[in-house]
């Protein structure tokens, strides 16, 4: 289907009193097929109605074109028509006359029968045919907006344009009206572009969602393809599996606009203090108990003692916040799982190499595999028991959650399936969740299982509702689990910086590691600011091998982490962003690199660790490169890791490329 209406490279600047400019709009591309809904989205003041408005023709943009069938808008026209949220109603005309002033107007060649049936049969079509001649003073809300679709599609507009044309109405004639707009658009194939702050309407009414970011300079953040057949039935949409999917979706982006706009707010220029270049940084994190480090470095005064005396922790609900802010710089560091250093700078975010890196493993361990409960009562205790049950029921569509593509959860569930021989992309369906949803959709049914970090996995035995079927001691003894990862350009910029971080964060893992601060550690951890759960679900303890349990034993101990050793506990390992490397390109989540030393060396600090652990003095910590060695006994080759790779029975069909990664620093000083 060819281009209807063609929005090219847009810019809106507004001249401000008093002399300067606000730019509104930064960059708008849009391409709308004719006979598509689409609607925008935003916060206010993102620049939706400035959009709609040129597109309308009432407003031109200061640079970039608009094109309505390849011809240029320059003003407004009858081939646009635009339904306003005020109706626009003149009061001393009857519904009759208002939508009759349209057409006289710009039907005026065709006989006045004709026009007259016209009339007419968009006055039934939106049923008003009994207040027909009443005044809109004498109408509702409701059939005033409906006298003002009527009138907007009596003229035959190649496009309708509506700007919260439900926003005043309650919420029973908005649901009625939405319903008949759906049934007029498409009985008569009328291509329409609504702005909407109502996520529900957008979703019930569009082909197409279009989000924009935050003001100034706002640009389309996302657009989401929306997949519900049609025709539409307000009650049957909320069943569809892609429903609330795409509901959270909206939710999710509008919902970081909003902290984006928080953050710009507080957020200075770099304060330079203690021969530091940064003292006021943001770090983000997500409420596990993984996160104690970052807690710990706050509440204990490690920060403040290495100079870093204005740190703010930033609490994500889920991993995708924490790539949002790195990319977008609105983090100076974060907590990251294990391969999301090697997955940003392989270009796993929208196919855009980020290069990050890493100078710090803050946690080893702490994931799990949990199943729901009912599986345990069906037998199944072990994988190979899993496996036996999902050929018995092939039908059956088992869908399992983890937290992110470059999360060890993903990768670790991945090999732990791909070993027993389940296909985890054809004989289970894997989705991104976030880790404190995990229990309330394993309750609800829509996940049968997942891995993720504790307290998680222990919540779902402790309630009842699931039981853990592997922990990572058994899957990958010592697997690196979270990171401190910031972007590349941020650790050349702020060299004395990152290594008073690194120095502040490794002496938080080294307290976390004593026992004798358990019980604290457990308190600050709790509380609403970190993970905001019940003390009993946060456990603390050192990895041993006696709390290691076989596959052969169903009911497990929960996945201790390990904050702090020698060999190497908090040292970057070439060797396993080398392994999480050919993880991702088994899975096809990133091509594998032919320069790959190159990008292992970029993405692993090993320098600054060492230095941070030398200014501590801690220089006398141990380190061993070991192999790395998986439940099923394999041995990862780190010297040919294509022969790893190809060595794999289960796995996607793997590429390889010159990643090329661009070294420019982008971070102002």
């Amino acid at each position: 289907m060819s281009v209807f209406v063609a929005v090219d490279q847009i810019d809106k600047v507004f001249p401000l009193t008093g002399g300067g400019s606000y730019i509104a709009l930064k960059g708008i591309n849009l391409q709308i097929k004719k006979g598509e809904f689409v609607s925008l989205i935003g916060h206010s003041g993102c620049g939706k109605s400035t959009l709609l408005n040129m597109v309308a023709g009432l407003d031109l943009p200061s640079e970039g074109v608009v094109t309505l069938e390849g011809q240029k808008i320059t003003k407004p026209g009858p081939d646009r028509m635009v339904v306003f949220q005020n109706y626009s109603l003149l009061p001393w005309r009857t519904v009759r006359e208002n939508i009759a002033l349209a057409v006289d107007s710009v039907m005026s060649d065709l006989p006045a029968g004709e026009r007259k049936s016209i009339i007419e049969q968009h006055i039934d079509m939106v049923g008003l045919r009994q207040a027909a001649d009443k005044q809109p003073g004498q109408l509702s809300g409701g059939m005033k907006q409906r006298v003002a679709i009527a009138r907007a599609l009596a003229i035959r507009p190649k496009l309708l344009l509506l700007d919260e044309p439900f926003g005043a109405l309650d919420a029973l004639t908005r649901g009625n009206l939405q319903e008949q707009l759906m049934k007029i658009c498409e009985e008569n194939q009328v291509t329409a572009v609504m702005v909407t702050h109502d996520v529900d309407e957008a979703v019930l009414l569009s082909d197409r969602i279009v989000m924009l970011t935050n003001g100034p300079e706002s640009k389309i953040g996302q657009i989401l393809e929306v997949d519900i057949p049609r025709p539409r039935k307000r009650m049957e949409v909320v069943e569809h599996p892609s429903y609330y999917s795409l509901r959270s979706e909206m939710i999710y982006f509008l919902n970081q606009q909003k902290r984006i706009k928080k953050i710009r707010a507080r957020k200075t220029g770099a304060i330079a203090r203690h021969g530091l270049e940064k003292v006021n940084l943001e770090l983000g994190f997500l409420p596990l108990t993984a996160c104690a480090p970052l807690a710990i470095a706050k509440e204990k005064g490690f920060f403040a003692k290495h100079g870093l005396d204005e740190v703010t922790l930033v609490r994500e609900s889920n991993w995708r916040g924490i790539t949002d802010g790195i990319v977008g710089g609105y983090l100076d560091a974060a907590q990251m799982p294990s391969g999301m250093p090697m997955w940003l700078t392989l270009g796993g975010h929208e196919n855009k190499p980020v290069p990050i890196v890493t100078s710090l493993t803050m946690t080893r361990n702490g994931n799990a595999i949990t199943l729901a409960k009912r599986f345990y009562d069906q037998g199944v205790y072990s994988l190979s028991d899993f496996k036996e049950m999902l050929h018995k029921t092939p039908q059956g569509q088992h869908r399992m959650g983890m937290v992110h593509p470059s999360s060890m959860h993903n990768l670790l569930l991945r090999y732990w399936l791909a070993a027993g021989g389940i296909d985890p992309d054809r004989d289970v369906k894997l989705s991104t969740i976030p880790p404190a949803q995990m229990v309330a959709d394993l309750q609800n049914g829509s996940i049968d299982g997942y891995c993720v970090g504790e307290p998680w996995n222990l919540r779902a035995a402790d309630e009842n509702i699931g039981f853990t079927i592997a922990t990572d001691l058994e899957i990958w003894l010592g697997h690196p689990g979270k990171v401190l990862g910031v972007r590349e350009d941020w650790a050349a910029t702020y060299p004395n910086t990152h290594i008073a971080l690194v120095k502040a964060l490794l002496e938080a893992c080294h307290y976390c590691s004593q026992p004798e601060h358990g019980q604290e550690i457990r308190e600050i951890l709790a509380g609403r600011e970190y993970v905001s759960t019940d003390i009993a679900y946060i456990q603390m303890g050192e990895t041993n091998t006696s709390t290691t349990c076989s596959l052969d034993h169903p009911m497990r101990d929960y996945a201790h982490h390990q904050f702090y050793g020698d060999s190497g506990v908090n040292r970057p390992s070439r060797t396993e962003q080398l392994w999480i490397m050919t993880q991702l390109a088994r899975w096809g989540d990133t091509p594998f690199p032919r320069n790959w030393v190159e990008i292992l060396e970029r993405i692993c600090k090993v320098g600054v660790f060492s230095t941070a652990a030398r200014e501590l003095g801690l220089g006398d910590i141990t380190y061993t490169r070991k192999a790395i060695q998986l439940f099923d006994g394999t041995v990862f080759n780190a010297d040919d890791p294509i022969a790893y790779l190809n060595s794999l029975a289960i796995k996607q069909d793997f590429s390889i490329a010159e990643v090329v990664i661009d070294s420019r620093p982008t971070v102002a000083a």
